[in-house]
């Protein structure tokens, strides 16, 4: 598990889950207006995630066989004593589109 960082952008977690490599991505919010912490993860975003996994991929051929798989993890009033975590698992696809978000 590590993080990655280029000119394309940032990827908070790069983690092995079997033969997939998940990139997630780690969003933090401290309400629900604008949408809370999923709906940050717009088009935009998830262009900056495709472009910087892709340089990882370029930069790590080893791993370009592995299924690619994006997460995000959303982290809901942060700082409180019950904040709200969910793990969303193939939250997008390569192809840019909006999976579980």
């Amino acid at each position: 598990m590590c993080n990655f960082r280029c000119r394309c952008g940032e990827l908070d977690i790069v983690a092995r889950c079997g033969e997939e490599l998940a990139v997630i991505e780690v969003r933090s919010r401290a309400s629900q207006a604008f949408g809370g912490a999923a709906a940050s993860v717009d088009g935009r975003k998830r262009t900056r995630l495709l472009r910087a996994a892709s340089r990882l991929l370029q930069t790590r051929p080893q791993w370009a066989h592995w299924r690619l798989r994006f997460d995000v993890v959303t982290v809901e009033a942060p700082g409180t004593a019950q904040p709200r975590i969910e793990w969303i698992k193939h939250a997008f696809s390569a192809d840019g589109g909006a999976g579980g978000i």
